[in-house]
Protein backbone atom coordinates (compact mmCIF):
# COMPACT_ATOMS: atom_id res chain seq x y z
CA UNK A 1 0.00 0.00 0.00
CA UNK A 2 1.15 3.24 -0.75
CA UNK A 3 1.40 5.92 1.95
CA UNK A 4 0.07 10.00 1.72
CA UNK A 5 1.09 11.53 5.46
CA UNK A 6 -1.09 9.03 7.94
CA UNK A 7 -3.34 7.68 5.13
CA UNK A 8 -2.38 3.91 3.67
CA UNK A 9 -3.78 3.97 -0.15
CA UNK A 10 -3.97 0.95 -1.91
CA UNK A 11 -2.48 0.86 -5.12
CA UNK A 12 -3.97 2.02 -8.76
CA UNK A 13 -4.58 -1.42 -9.54
CA UNK A 14 -7.65 -1.39 -7.04
CA UNK A 15 -9.04 1.80 -7.92
CA UNK A 16 -12.12 1.52 -10.22
CA UNK A 17 -15.15 3.35 -11.18
CA UNK A 18 -18.74 1.96 -10.93
CA UNK A 19 -22.84 2.50 -11.15
CA UNK A 20 -23.56 3.15 -7.54
CA UNK A 21 -25.53 0.71 -5.48
CA UNK A 22 -28.29 1.57 -2.71
CA UNK A 23 -26.08 0.10 -0.14
CA UNK A 24 -23.21 2.73 -1.23
CA UNK A 25 -25.79 5.62 -0.23
CA UNK A 26 -24.02 6.10 3.27
CA UNK A 27 -20.59 6.09 2.05
CA UNK A 28 -21.34 8.94 -0.94
CA UNK A 29 -23.71 11.06 1.74
CA UNK A 30 -20.30 10.73 4.20
CA UNK A 31 -17.57 11.87 1.29
CA UNK A 32 -20.31 14.47 0.15
CA UNK A 33 -19.90 15.69 3.82
CA UNK A 34 -16.39 15.64 3.80
CA UNK A 35 -15.52 17.00 0.39
CA UNK A 36 -18.15 20.00 0.82
CA UNK A 37 -17.05 20.54 4.54
CA UNK A 38 -13.58 21.28 3.88
CA UNK A 39 -14.38 22.92 -0.32
CA UNK A 40 -17.13 25.06 1.52
CA UNK A 41 -15.96 25.36 5.34
CA UNK A 42 -16.15 29.43 4.68
CA UNK A 43 -20.28 29.12 3.95
CA UNK A 44 -21.25 26.40 5.41
CA UNK A 45 -22.58 26.69 9.07
CA UNK A 46 -21.04 24.00 10.80
CA UNK A 47 -22.87 20.40 11.10
CA UNK A 48 -24.84 21.73 7.73
CA UNK A 49 -23.80 19.05 5.53
CA UNK A 50 -25.52 16.02 7.88
CA UNK A 51 -23.98 12.77 6.35
CA UNK A 52 -27.06 10.54 7.14
CA UNK A 53 -29.43 12.91 5.74
CA UNK A 54 -27.60 13.50 2.44
CA UNK A 55 -27.39 9.61 2.55
CA UNK A 56 -31.14 9.43 2.45
CA UNK A 57 -31.31 11.85 -0.90
CA UNK A 58 -28.40 9.59 -2.30
CA UNK A 59 -30.48 6.17 -1.53
CA UNK A 60 -33.45 8.09 -3.36
CA UNK A 61 -31.81 9.14 -6.11
CA UNK A 62 -29.52 5.77 -6.63
CA UNK A 63 -32.07 3.52 -5.57
CA UNK A 64 -35.54 5.35 -8.32
CA UNK A 65 -33.09 8.29 -10.49
CA UNK A 66 -35.93 10.18 -11.84
CA UNK A 67 -35.29 8.82 -15.43
CA UNK A 68 -33.03 6.82 -17.56
CA UNK A 69 -30.83 9.97 -17.65
CA UNK A 70 -29.91 10.15 -14.55
CA UNK A 71 -26.91 8.12 -13.52
CA UNK A 72 -24.85 8.32 -9.40
CA UNK A 73 -21.10 6.28 -10.26
CA UNK A 74 -19.03 5.18 -7.65
CA UNK A 75 -15.10 5.78 -7.09
CA UNK A 76 -13.86 3.06 -5.35
CA UNK A 77 -10.07 1.98 -3.58
CA UNK A 78 -9.86 -1.28 -2.72
CA UNK A 79 -13.75 -2.03 -1.51
CA UNK A 80 -13.83 1.54 -0.04
CA UNK A 81 -16.42 4.35 -1.76
CA UNK A 82 -13.97 7.29 -1.85
CA UNK A 83 -15.39 9.66 -4.54
CA UNK A 84 -18.84 9.70 -6.89
CA UNK A 85 -20.23 11.48 -9.58
CA UNK A 86 -23.80 12.72 -10.41
CA UNK A 87 -25.54 13.21 -13.81
CA UNK A 88 -28.44 14.39 -15.35
CA UNK A 89 -30.26 16.24 -18.19
CA UNK A 90 -29.10 19.82 -18.05
CA UNK A 91 -31.82 21.62 -16.57
CA UNK A 92 -31.01 25.33 -17.50
CA UNK A 93 -33.43 26.63 -20.01
CA UNK A 94 -30.74 28.40 -22.46
CA UNK A 95 -29.30 24.76 -23.22
CA UNK A 96 -31.02 22.40 -25.32
CA UNK A 97 -31.77 18.92 -24.55
CA UNK A 98 -28.62 17.30 -26.10
CA UNK A 99 -26.80 18.27 -23.16
CA UNK A 100 -26.11 16.79 -19.46
CA UNK A 101 -25.12 17.97 -16.74
CA UNK A 102 -22.21 16.90 -14.03
CA UNK A 103 -24.12 17.75 -11.11
CA UNK A 104 -21.61 17.35 -8.40
CA UNK A 105 -18.51 15.07 -8.64
CA UNK A 106 -16.77 15.06 -5.12
CA UNK A 107 -13.76 12.91 -3.90
CA UNK A 108 -13.04 12.73 0.12
CA UNK A 109 -10.05 14.48 1.08
CA UNK A 110 -8.05 11.82 2.52
CA UNK A 111 -8.22 10.06 -1.11
CA UNK A 112 -7.37 13.05 -3.05
CA UNK A 113 -4.76 13.55 -5.64
CA UNK A 114 -5.10 9.65 -6.31
CA UNK A 115 -6.53 10.19 -9.66
CA UNK A 116 -10.32 9.10 -8.35
CA UNK A 117 -11.66 13.01 -9.59
CA UNK A 118 -10.36 12.20 -13.06
CA UNK A 119 -11.27 8.32 -13.64
CA UNK A 120 -14.71 9.77 -11.96
CA UNK A 121 -14.77 12.65 -15.24
CA UNK A 122 -14.06 10.08 -17.36
CA UNK A 123 -16.59 7.75 -16.43
CA UNK A 124 -19.04 10.79 -15.93
CA UNK A 125 -18.86 11.73 -19.91
CA UNK A 126 -19.23 8.27 -21.12
CA UNK A 127 -22.30 7.55 -19.17
CA UNK A 128 -23.44 11.14 -20.42
CA UNK A 129 -22.32 9.84 -24.03
CA UNK A 130 -24.20 6.66 -23.69
CA UNK A 131 -27.07 8.51 -22.69
CA UNK A 132 -27.35 10.47 -26.00
CA UNK A 133 -25.87 13.71 -24.76
CA UNK A 134 -23.58 15.52 -27.30
CA UNK A 135 -22.24 18.30 -24.38
CA UNK A 136 -21.88 18.66 -20.98
CA UNK A 137 -22.02 21.33 -18.68
CA UNK A 138 -20.99 21.62 -14.85
CA UNK A 139 -21.42 24.62 -12.47
CA UNK A 140 -18.65 25.64 -9.86
CA UNK A 141 -18.80 27.98 -6.83
CA UNK A 142 -16.72 30.99 -7.69
CA UNK A 143 -13.52 31.43 -6.55
CA UNK A 144 -12.52 27.73 -6.39
CA UNK A 145 -9.51 27.72 -8.20
CA UNK A 146 -8.60 24.05 -7.44
CA UNK A 147 -11.90 22.61 -9.07
CA UNK A 148 -11.84 24.99 -12.15
CA UNK A 149 -8.74 24.04 -13.18
CA UNK A 150 -9.22 20.58 -12.79
CA UNK A 151 -12.07 20.93 -15.42
CA UNK A 152 -10.55 23.57 -17.74
CA UNK A 153 -7.12 20.86 -17.77
CA UNK A 154 -9.65 18.48 -18.78
CA UNK A 155 -10.75 20.59 -21.96
CA UNK A 156 -14.02 22.24 -20.15
CA UNK A 157 -13.93 26.18 -21.14
CA UNK A 158 -16.34 28.97 -19.73
CA UNK A 159 -19.16 29.59 -21.83
CA UNK A 160 -19.87 33.01 -19.93
CA UNK A 161 -23.02 31.91 -17.68
CA UNK A 162 -23.23 32.86 -13.83
CA UNK A 163 -25.69 32.23 -11.37
CA UNK A 164 -26.16 33.36 -7.72
CA UNK A 165 -27.62 30.75 -5.07
CA UNK A 166 -28.29 31.78 -1.88
CA UNK A 167 -25.63 30.01 0.97
CA UNK A 168 -26.65 28.02 4.06
CA UNK A 169 -25.41 31.34 6.37
CA UNK A 170 -27.88 34.11 4.63
CA UNK A 171 -25.01 34.73 2.07
CA UNK A 172 -24.52 34.07 -1.48
CA UNK A 173 -22.67 31.62 -3.84
CA UNK A 174 -21.96 32.33 -7.30
CA UNK A 175 -21.10 29.90 -9.82
CA UNK A 176 -19.58 30.11 -12.74
CA UNK A 177 -20.52 27.43 -15.91
CA UNK A 178 -18.39 25.31 -17.95
CA UNK A 179 -19.06 23.47 -21.45
CA UNK A 180 -17.64 20.80 -23.25
CA UNK A 181 -18.34 18.97 -26.58
CA UNK A 182 -18.74 15.38 -26.29
CA UNK A 183 -17.48 14.51 -29.48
Amino acid sequence: MASTGDVLRPPAADAAVRPARPADAGAVGAVQSRAWQQAFEAVLAPGAMDAAGLADVWADAIADPPSPRHAVLVATAGGTVVGFVAVAPAADPDLGVDVGEIVVLAVDPAHQRAGHGSRLLAAATDTLRGAGFTGAVVWLPLPDAVLQNFFTSAGMVTDGARRTLAAPDGGQITQLRLTAALA
